[in-house]
C-alpha cells in the first residue's frame, strides 16, 4: 500500500470512528451527528438562511434542506420570514433546540477528550497543518474557514 493510500484510508477510518463515537453520545438526545452540526451552527450564528447554513456545514454537501426539514418537524428549528426581505426565510433555533445545544456540546467535549487522550503527546498542530493543505480551497475546507473566521454577535460561541 502506498503511503498516500494509507493516509487516505487512515483519515477515513479516523473520521468514521469519531462519527461512530459521536453518534453513540448523541443517541440519547435523539439526533444524528449531521443534525447536531446544524443545531450547533444555528446556535453559534443565530439566524441564517438555508444557503448561509449550507455554506457553514461540513457534514452535508449541497443543500441541507432535508436535514433542516427533519429538525423543523422535530420542533428544534423554526423558519421565519426575513425582516429585510419577505421572500427569504431565516432559520432559528426553537426553545427546545436551544435547550438541546448544551447537551450536544457536552457530547462533543467527551469526544474531544477521547481524541486528546488517544493523541497524547502527538504533534497535533503539525497534523492539523497537513490536513489543511489537503482541504484548502475545497468545499469542506471553505466551510471550515468560514466557521473559524466568522464571528457571531454573541462573540463567545465561535467554532
Amino acid at each position: 500500500m502506498k503511503s498516500e493510500e494509507e493516509l487516505r484510508y487512515l483519515v477515513l477510518a479516523a473520521q468514521r470512528e469519531g462519527s461512530r463515537m459521536l453518534s453513540e453520545l448523541l443517541k440519547p438526545l435523539g439526533i444524528t451527528t449531521s443534525q447536531s452540526e446544524v443545531l450547533r451552527v444555528l446556535y453559534d450564528y443565530e439566524s441564517l438562511s438555508l444557503i448561509e447554513l449550507g455554506e457553514l456545514l461540513v457534514c452535508e454537501t449541497g443543500s441541507p434542506s432535508r436535514l433542516v426539514t427533519k429538525l423543523v418537524d422535530a420542533g428544534l428549528v423554526e423558519q421565519k420570514r426575513s425582516k429585510e426581505d419577505s421572500r427569504k426565510v431565516k432559520l432559528t433555533l426553537t426553545l427546545n433546540g436551544r435547550n438541546l445545544v448544551p447537551r450536544i456540546i457536552a457530547a462533543e467535549e467527551k469526544l474531544h477528550a477521547s481524541i486528546n487522550t488517544s493523541l497524547n503527546g502527538a504533534p497535533v498542530q503539525q497534523f492539523i497543518d497537513l490536513l489543511w493543505k489537503q482541504v484548502e480551497g475545497k468545499p469542506a475546507g471553505k466551510a471550515l474557514v468560514r466557521r473559524k473566521t466568522k464571528k457571531t454577535e454573541r462573540g463567545n460561541h465561535n467554532v
